[in-house]
Formats: structure tokens, C-alpha cells, sequence
């Protein structure tokens, strides 16, 4: 018996490896953002400082330990053999939960999933405890910390809230008194500034964390706690006085607060967050040490009493060797750059392409919003509303270019400031209370408090923001949910399969892991750009700009012609499964098309005037791939629609017609299409043979149908989609033609231009000699 102990201990230590790689990448989002969003260094100054600030948070952590051996469950409830067992299920549990999260890329809570994962597993040990000593149900209660559970519960729920309002009313009053245009406010205050912000991290994550500090004796925590207020102002005056010193040296002080607070908050994040990752494990390996050193010979009647005991800390080493895989995670984790995504997507200050569609509850918030504030404009005196948004007002979103392409910052200096400011201040007093609030929730609510008092959800992007948000609480409560069931259910195959049930977990554990890379290896290779975005340097001349967009052309007419054969080949074969996985990449289509559109857009603002005429062109271009692009998936949701409906299966001949047509149209389409890839529209000299080869096909499909339909030979269901099919294709070979002489002409005009100004420059030398 003793043997599987020690498999079942040797797979806690990897998982908790394994734990702390997936927890990071999934958690690198609440330190990182705010330095990387406002672009206050470069990423390896940001990278670096974030490491040390998890090496020295991950030895403050040792305090945080007993929320996993005692916090949730009542460990005299148990004996070994339960605790091992919750252990165990509560770490396959997470470790699949987590990476399920972050392979879909969204910010979830490492804190509620590893808190409901033991409530699920204590709860379900409890229950067969219960059930088969045939006591009360309602006697479960005695198991579990009820107390604690529920304070850590309510806790989390309250910061949620909490951080948003905090969040957003520091920012509005931070940005009042600053305003965007900071730099003359920042020389006069910005000494106070960062007085007030580093005394409150400095405070907060030193003073306070050190209650949790193995090596400083008794007399020195007792005179730290009798002396807050004298070591606050000591360290206001200090830190004023260097902030001042170092503005009058043209040091960007906003810089220094952002990186101290990036610091402040990755310690606060290990401080805080490890006990998530390694506090079961560690808790495992003490289990298995009580009931080695008492002696005992039966695992099932040993109760885990010791466990209690608040004395028992974590051994530093195993705290220095967790923060040593935080920082190595946090520097090799590809999926944590997917995770930052999001949040950033939600805060950045500029419009863009937004991550999350707009819901019933969104459009109904933002519309009472709006009611709200034309009410409060109605009371308010107008010399007031005008005063109060000339502070507001943002000079550098109506001149500056800002596109997730280039190298611009999402927000700037003064919100990053603040979001670190309120998210470490408010995670160390959860820290110092031994309550392991949500550092998701936390970081992720102050970000969106300080986006919104920052005016960053305008009417054009208030309703996407709000529904990012719901969905992303939403997720953090399906965490808990799924967290709870599934430990609970991996319990009870364990406790109920004995040994084999306990191995099989952990094979299958092995089996999704496995798969799960596997799959998050093929998502990244198909996540490549559709259509390549417009960078800064290609607004250089209309011809950079003409190239990529050919390019960009090429590609959405070959995906495009792809798309069309898979919808046939869906009908043809009256497969769903086909239908829906073009879907998808239609869809994928879509978006890009529709990204691309509002990077140029963007692009517009900046280009010269004399080149607005020439984009007049590319504007027109867009319109035409999207017309392209929704007549495709207009078939494509046709015939899905179709099968989905089981109407009468279309006649062999209706689906030889429709391989012909879809034949001339690949012929037709990849022709255009590597003419445009190759910026040699000069060579189209085979494009009037394959289109009258394709409107020909297309014609014997018509008079082949309309035939069929007056001998009575057909369903007016499928003659419908049929000649809805013929109609959406002959359109998109329309909207191709319209390119191919759009670009002509562009390039006509432009081979003229380069002919007028090559004369006369031979003109100007001729001149010279």
C-alpha cells in the first residue's frame, strides 16, 4: 500500500511543476500587463524586474500554506488515505482546468479554481463518509471549514466589485488633477505623486508582508506593527523628496512608479498566488510525513489532526525552487502572451477590432449609461461639464497612429501607474489578512475600473468592452463550477477504483496533457494571419501600400475559392461536420477582413494628402473581399441550414453541375488569385477564356435546373438553395472583375506618374548641363 503513496506523492511533485507552468502562464496577465500596455520599457526590463519580484514574493508566501491544509476542510474529519486522495484529485483537477483556460486564451482564477477544487473533493469524500456511517446529511457541514471557506468565498466576490470602484475612482481623480497631457503637471506634483504611490507599495508589500517572513523574529514584527504610522511618514518624505530629485534630473518618474509597481505586484502575485500551485502538494508531503512519523500502520484510520496546526510552515527551499519555475514559466510560456491578449484588448485606449461580441446585458447597461448621463448633463450647469471635459480630453488619440501593428502603447504612463498602484495595494492587505483573494480578479477589475473613468469605452466600443467583461467574470464563476464537479467526480473515481482508479487518473491525465499540446501546436500554426495588416512603414508611398494589398487580395480570393469547394463538398456529401469546420474558417475570413479594414483606416490618418485620391482605391478594395467573403458564407450557412433541416437530398445530377461550377470557379479564382500574390496583373491574359469558361458552366446549371423544374422533377426547397448557390457565386466573380479593374487603373495611373517623374527629372538634368 505504502507503494502507491509514494506514486501518488512523486505525481503531486510533477503536477506541481506542471501547476506552477500552466498557473504563470495563465496568471503572467496580472503583473504584466500594465507595464507592457503603457510600453514604459522595453519587454526584457519588464521581464526581469517581474522575476525578482516572484523570487522574493514566493519566500513571503510560507504564511499563506495553511489555506490549503486547513483553510477549506477539517483535517481531523479525515484520515491520510482521504486527504491524499482530495490532494491528489484537487491537482489533476486544476492541472487540466488551467490549461483548458488558457488554451482558449482567457484570464481565469487560479485562486477560486484550487478553492472549489478542494471544496469539491472534501465535499464528496465527506458525503460517502457520511452516507456510508449512516449520520445525519446534514452532519457534511462538520467537515468542512465553513467559516474560512465562506470568508475566502465572500471575499472574492467583494473584491470584484471593490476593485472596479476603487479602480475607476482613483484613476478619475488621478487623471483630473493630471490630465492627459501630464508633463507640466508631473514637474509641479510629480514628486507627491510618487511619494503617495511608492510609500503605499513600499507599506503595503513590505511592511505588511512581513508578518509572513519565516527569518524576522518576534520583537521586529511587533515593532514594525507598533510603529506603521511613523514608518508611513518616514517613508513619504523620503520617497518625495528622491521623486522630486529625480523629475529635476529628467527622470520620467511615471517610468520608475510602473516598474516598482510591476515589482510590487509580481511579489504580491507569488506572495499571494503560490500557495494556488503548491500548497496541495506541499501539504501532501507533510500528510505522508505525520503518518510515517506516528507510526501508523492503517492509512484509512489515521486522521490528519497535525494539519491543523498553524506552526507548521512550508520549508524555504521549496519556496526558492517554486519561484525559480515561475520565472523560467514566465519567460518561456508562449500561451501567457495569448492570455495578455485579452485584457489588454479591454483597456486599451484606442478603438480597434474588438475581442468579444456585444450581449442583451451589455446593450442594456450601456443604453441605461447613456440614458444616465444625458440626465446628468440636463442638471449639470454647461460652463461646469466643459471644464470637467477639457481634463478629459485626449489631444494624442486624435493625431497619433495607434494600431496593435505597430509599437504604440494601449494606454498610457499615468493609468499603468495606478492599476498597479490599487491592484498591489489591495491584494497585500488580502496577503496580510491570509485571505488568497483573486489576483485575477483583482488586477483584471482595477484594469477595467481605470479604463472606464479613462474614457476609453466610448460609444463605439462601451458595448463590446462591457460584454468582455461579463464574459470574463462568467468564466471565473463557470471556473468555480466546473472546479467543484470535477474534483469531486475524479474523488470519487479514486476513492471507489482503489488503486487501478488512481492510476487511471493518472494516465488519463497524461493522455490530455499530451493531446492538449498537441492541439494548442496545431491552433498556433493555424492562427497565422489571413491577410497581413498595414505596418507604419508601408504608409511610406502608395506603391508599398499597393503591394501588400495585392498580396492581402491574392489571399482572400484563394481562401475564398477553398471555402466555396468545402461547401460543396459539405452538400455533395450532406456532412454537418464539413459545413461547420468552414464555418469557422469563413468566419476567421471575416474578421480579418474586418481588421485589416480598421487597421487602414487608421493608416488614412496619418497618410499624406496627396496620396488620399490614390486610397480612395483600397477603401473600394476592402468593400469588394468583404462582399466576396459574405457571399460565400451566405452559401456556405445556406447549405448548412439545409442539411441541418433534413430536406430532400439534392439529385446527382443538381451535384455534378455544382462540381463543374466549382471546378471553373477554383480555376478562375487561384488564376486571379497568384496574379495578385505576384504583382503582375499585366499577365492576365488568360482571365477572359477561364471567366466565359465559368459563365458558360454557369448557364447549363441554370437551363439544366430550369428544365428539371418544369417536368416537376424537383423540390422547391432544394431549387431555392440551388439557384441561391448559382446567384451568391456568379456575384463574387463579379465583385473579382470589379478588382481586377480597379487595380489596371491604379497601375496605369501610377506607371504614369513614375514615367512623369522620371522626364522630368531627365528634364531638370538636361537643364543643369
Amino acid at each position: 500500500m505504502e507503494n502507491i503513496f509514494i506514486i501518488i506523492l512523486i505525481t503531486l511533485v510533477l503536477l506541481a511543476i506542471l501547476d506552477i507552468m500552466v498557473g504563470v502562464s495563465n496568471d503572467a496577465v496580472n503583473f504584466l500587463n500594465s507595464a507592457i500596455g503603457s510600453k514604459a520599457a522595453s519587454f526584457r526590463t519588464i521581464m526581469i524586474i517581474a522575476s525578482f519580484g516572484l523570487l522574493i514574493g514566493a519566500i513571503f508566501s510560507s504564511g499563506m500554506m495553511e489555506i490549503a491544509r486547513s483553510g477549506i476542510f477539517v483535517p481531523s474529519m479525515f484520515s491520510f488515505y482521504d486527504v491524499i486522495l482530495i490532494f491528489l484529485s484537487v491537482m489533476i483537477a486544476d492541472v487540466i482546468l488551467l490549461d483548458l483556460f488558457n488554451y482558449i486564451g482567457f484570464p481565469t482564477s487560479t485562486t477560486v479554481s484550487i478553492i472549489f477544487e478542494l471544496l469539491g473533493a472534501a465535499t464528496c469524500l465527506a458525503l460517502i463518509k457520511v452516507i456510508g456511517g449512516d449520520q445525519a446529511l446534514h452532519t457534511v457541514v462538520d467537515y468542512i471549514n465553513t467559516e474560512k471557506a465562506s470568508e475566502i468565498v465572500i471575499s472574492i466576490v467583494l473584491s470584484v466589485f471593490l476593485s472596479f470602484i476603487i479602480g475607476s475612482a482613483v484613476q478619475y481623480i488621478t487623471r483630473f488633477i493630471f490630465t492627459f497631457n501630464s508633463e507640466a503637471r508631473i514637474k509641479r506634483y510629480g514628486g507627491l505623486l510618487g511619494g503617495v504611490a511608492i510609500t503605499a507599495i513600499s507599506f503595503f508589500i513590505l511592511i505588511k508582508g512581513a508578518k509572513n517572513l519565516t527569518f524576522i523574529n518576534d520583537a521586529s514584527k511587533a515593532w514594525i506593527a507598533n510603529n506603521q504610522l511613523l514608518l508611513i511618514g518616514i517613508n513619504f518624505v523620503f520617497w518625495s523628496i528622491f521623486s522630486q530629485i529625480l523629475i529635476f534630473l529628467k527622470v520620467n518618474i511615471l517610468r520608475i512608479i510602473i516598474l516598482i509597481g510591476t515589482f510590487a505586484l509580481a511579489l504580491a502575485f507569488a506572495g499571494n498566488d503560490l500557495v494556488n500551485f503548491i500548497g496541495v502538494p506541499i501539504a501532501a508531503l507533510q500528510s505522508y510525513d505525520f503518518y510515517m512519523a506516528s507510526g501508523a500502520t492503517d492509512p484509512n484510520t489515521y486522521m490528519m489532526s497535525e494539519l491543523a496546526n498553524n506552526n507548521v510552515k512550508a520549508p524555504a527551499y521549496y519556496l526558492v525552487i517554486a519561484g525559480v519555475i515561475m520565472i523560467f514559466t514566465l519567460w518561456t510560456s508562449k500561451k501567457a502572451r495569448n492570455v495578455i491578449q485579452t485584457e489588454l484588448s479591454l483597456s486599451k485606449q484606442d478603438e480597434g477590432v474588438e475581442k468579444f461580441s456585444p450581449n442583451l446585458l451589455s446593450r442594456v447597461i450601456v443604453r441605461g449609461v447613456i440614458l444616465l448621463g444625458n440626465f446628468i448633463d440636463k442638471i449639470l450647469p454647461k460652463s461646469f461639464q466643459l471644464r470637467i471635459e477639457k481634463r478629459f480630453e485626449n489631444p494624442k488619440k486624435q493625431k497619433t497612429l495607434q494600431t496593435e501593428t505597430t509599437d504604440e502603447e494601449a494606454f498610457d504612463m499615468i493609468r499603468a501607474s495606478v492599476n498597479l498602484l490599487v491592484a498591489s495595494i489591495l491584494i497585500s492587505i488580502g496577503t496580510s489578512l491570509k485571505l488568497p483573494l483573486s489576483t485575477t480578479y483583482v488586477t483584471f477589475m482595477v484594469a477595467m475600473g481605470t479604463s472606464f473613468a479613462d474614457r476609453a469605452w466610448d460609444r463605439d466600443s462601451a458595448v463590446f468592452r462591457v460584454a468582455g467583461v461579463f464574459n470574463v467574470i462568467g468564466g471565473w464563476f463557470m471556473t468555480g463550477i466546473t472546479a467543484f464537479v470535477m474534483a469531486a467526480i475524479i474523488a470519487l473515481t479514486m476513492f471507489y477504483g482503489g488503486v487501478i482508479g488512481i492510476l487511471g487518473m493518472i494516465i488519463v491525465l497524461g493522455i490530455l496533457l499530451f493531446r492538449s499540446h498537441k492541439s494548442y501546436e496545431d491552433k498556433s500554426k493555424a492562427k497565422e494571419e489571413v491577410l497581413v495588416s498595414f505596418t507604419e512603414e508601408d504608409i511610406d508611398s502608395v506603391q508599398k501600400i499597393l503591394a501588400k494589398n495585392k498580396k492581402q487580395i491574392g489571399k482572400a480570393l484563394s481562401k475564398s475559392a477553398d471555402s466555396f469547394a468545402l461547401s460543396v463538398k459539405g452538400i455533395e456529401h450532406e456532412n454537418l461536420g464539413f459545413l461547420s469546420e468552414n464555418r469557422k474558417k469563413i468566419k476567421k475570413l471575416m474578421f480579418s477582413v474586418e481588421e485589416l479594414k480598421i487597421n487602414f483606416y487608421r493608416i488614412l490618418r496619418t497618410m499624406d494628402l496627396s496620396n488620399i485620391n490614390s486610397s480612395k482605391i483600397f477603401v473600394q478594395s476592402f468593400g469588394y473581399i468583404q462582399n466576396i467573403v459574405i457571399s460565400i458564407n451566405f452559401i456556405n450557412n445556406s447549405i448548412h441550414t439545409y442539411i441541418f433541416n433534413n430536406h430532400r437530398q439534392l439529385k446527382p445530377e443538381q451535384i455534378e453541375d455544382l462540381k463543374a461550377i466549382n471546378s471553373a470557379y477554383k480555376r478562375l479564382m487561384f488564376y486571379i488569385s497568384k496574379r495578385f500574390l505576384d504583382d503582375d496583373l499585366s499577365s492576365l491574359t488568360d482571365v477572359e477564356n477561364l471567366r466565359n469558361s465559368f459563365e458558360e458552366v454557369l448557364n447549363v446549371a441554370i437551363s439544366n435546373q430550369i428544365e428539371r423544374i418544369q417536368q416537376q422533377n424537383i423540390s422547391q426547397k432544394s431549387s431555392t438553395l440551388y439557384f441561391t448557390i448559382l446567384t451568391e457565386i456568379e456575384y463574387t466573380v463579379e465583385r473579382v472583375e470589379k478588382l481586377i479593374k480597379l487595380y489596371k487603373g491604379i497601375d496605369a495611373q501610377i506607371d504614369a506618374q513614375l514615367e512623369a517623374q522620371s522626364d522630368e527629372q531627365i528634364h531638370e538634368q538636361n537643364n543643369e548641363q
